[in-house]
């Protein structure tokens, strides 16, 4: 179906409440695209029965989209295989259905991102373009120590954002943890306190439910 005849079909009937709902979802399906999600994951299906410390409240509460209103962060931490991207992926894929522009990109593939920007000289419309997403997704924050070059770039990056956009980070690694991973103490103290400060906390706990979810293998199930 052609979508150009069919959106004028639409207006001339004077069916705007169709014609304003089909453009909406063709917006919509550019803002998914756009976001690259690791997960296709939506609230509706947010697993709230598994004894792993889920704040329902609060995700109810990061559900209506307020918090990226109002530029705030929020923080989705705990052990591995918990559900931290899943749960990223929803609160963004709920975002991009608001209307809000969202990104997901694993910390180590911004960093690269950044650094080949730096080399090919696109940078500053790279940094442009991360500073008027709405939200945007760092998963697996703290899986390694930052170079000079990416502590200075994230700094700048946060500055740009800081309380006009949101970023969402999840991590395994305890908050207490991020000065030292961070490294310098001056650039640390700047990022933590653009990153932490008015950021929900989600903090999941329990075994992998990934593991839980796996089949019972036993020797015989193997060699079957």
């Amino acid at each position: 179906m052609l979508h150009h005849p069919t959106l004028d079909k639409l207006q001339q009937l004077r069916l705007h409440g169709m014609l304003a709902a089909l453009r909406e979802q063709r917006r919509l399906q550019t803002r998914l695209r756009q976001a690259k999600l690791k997960q296709q994951a939506c609230l509706e299906d947010l697993d709230r029965h598994s004894p792993r410390g889920l704040d329902a409240a609060l995700m109810t509460q990061l559900g209506t989209g307020q918090w990226i209103r109002e530029g705030l962060n929020c923080l989705i931490l705990g052990p591995t295989g918990v559900g931290k991207t899943w749960i990223a992926c929803a609160l963004a894929q709920q975002a991009c259905r608001q209307g809000f522009t969202t990104r997901y990109l694993r910390t180590p593939r911004l960093f690269e991102e950044l650094r080949l920007a730096h080399a090919d000289g696109t940078f500053p419309k790279l940094m442009r373009s991360l500073a008027k997403t709405d939200l945007i997704v760092l998963d697996d924050w703290g899986l390694m120590s930052l170079e000079a070059e990416a502590r200075r770039d994230l700094l700048e990056l946060l500055d740009d954002r800081h309380g006009q956009r949101s970023t969402l980070i999840t991590s395994q690694v305890p908050v207490e943890h991020w000065h030292g991973l961070i490294g310098d103490p001056t650039l640390a103290d700047a990022i933590l306190d653009r990153l932490l400060h008015s950021a929900y906390r989600q903090t999941l706990k329990g075994e992998s439910l990934r593991k839980r979810r796996a089949p019972n293998l036993t020797p015989e199930t193997v060699s079957e």
